[in-house]
């Protein structure tokens, strides 16, 4: 199983600036680069200060002046907010700025905060349509002289310009969670990113079930890859776990808050959640993320991520996103290198 790193620049008041936020971005990815990482992912959100990407092109683009080895993904880019010939053009020249290293992942999107903003009366539905009808279109844009004809988009024959230095291009990804996301995803030889949020493990088995399921029903397709996303932060101690899973369990109340769109936005930021608002979202207690999320000493970890491996997870990518200082980021990943990915070194040594 590979490892890699799931970031993004984020915020929930203006006390650190958006340059020392880039600054940070890079530290991290440098970092995971360091320690053997396969790829850092960065997503696309828009309007939204807890999760700062307009266009992760721009950030990989950035990141790939700053790197040599790692892997540089989307994680991921919403479909329904682009159109397949500027996303294949723009995916192409990344692809030549990062020197063949690009990783895509594609998404319907989760938010109703973007829905309403960038594309208005569109639905998890309709987002999940476009999506199934981008993907593919892309892969023919790339080989050329592409006519599309469909439902949300049409244009007459065309080749993406530039074209992607990746032969035939770079490895597309597709975010699922339901049984026809994983079956489309397959059937079409795409890779898949799954994420059991909070969830715990009864979750994270459930995905793999649904991917196993659709492997066995398109037998004819190659086995594609499956990564598993998932907050893991080393502790040094059961106390420090503990102090952790707090800081996530705030993390995740403010992330449900973002999903509902139901408090009000002042120039991208959220109204503070006091102690109350986060105490009636006890799905989301430190308790919780204690027991659900990939929390613990490097033992509890390793222990953790075995598990995962053993259910046939090609990749665990691990979440950062938690609104820690950066300085807690950095002390739990230099742990992650240091006293967990050593457990598994028989899968780095072919990175």
């Amino acid at each position: 199983m590979k490892f890699s790193l799931f970031a993004h620049m984020e915020r929930v008041d203006a006390t650190t600036s958006h340059s020392i936020l880039l600054a940070e971005l890079e530290g991290l990815v440098r970092i995971a680069e360091d320690g053997g990482f396969e790829t850092a992912w960065i997503g696309e959100h828009h309007a939204m200060e807890f999760t700062i990407a307009p266009n992760p092109f721009i950030q990989i683009a950035y990141l790939a002046a700053k790197t040599s080895r790692i892997r540089l993904g989307t994680g991921t880019i919403i479909a329904p907010f682009w159109h397949p010939i500027k996303l294949a053009g723009e995916a192409a020249m990344a692809d030549i700025a990062t020197g063949g290293r690009l990783d895509i992942g594609l998404a319907r999107g989760a938010y109703s905060y973007e829905y309403e903003r960038l594309s208005p009366g569109l639905d998890a539905l309709g987002a999940g349509q476009r999506l199934r009808e981008m993907a593919p279109a892309l892969k023919h844009l790339w080989r050329g002289d592409y006519t599309h004809d469909g439902e949300f988009w049409k244009f007459p024959a065309t080749t993406a310009v530039p074209t992607p230095v990746q032969s035939p291009h770079p490895p597309i990804w597709i975010a699922a969670r339901d049984p026809s996301s994983h079956a489309f995803a397959v059937s079409n030889g795409f890779n898949i990113q799954v994420t059991p949020l909070a969830a715990g493990d009864a979750e994270v088995s459930s995905l793999m079930d649904k991917f196993n399921t659709a492997c066995a029903e398109n037998v004819e397709a190659p086995r594609p890859n499956i990564m598993l996303l998932q907050h893991a932060f080393v502790a040094t101690s059961e106390e420090d776990a503990k102090d952790i899973a707090r800081d996530l369990s705030r993390y995740y109340c403010y992330f449900s808050s973002w999903f509902k769109a139901e408090r009000s936005i002042n120039k991208g930021f959220m109204s503070p959640l006091s102690d109350a608002d986060m105490a009636a979202m006890p799905q989301f207690s430190p308790e919780t993320m204690r027991k659900n999320l990939v929390i613990g000493e490097p033992d509890e970890v390793i222990a953790r991520l075995k598990a995962y491996e053993a259910l046939g997870f090609d990749q665990y990518s691990v979440w950062i996103d938690s609104l820690m200082p950066y300085a807690r980021k950095k002390k739990s990943l230099d742990l992650f290198i240091r006293h967990v990915m050593p457990a598994f070194a028989h899968d780095r040594g072919a990175l």
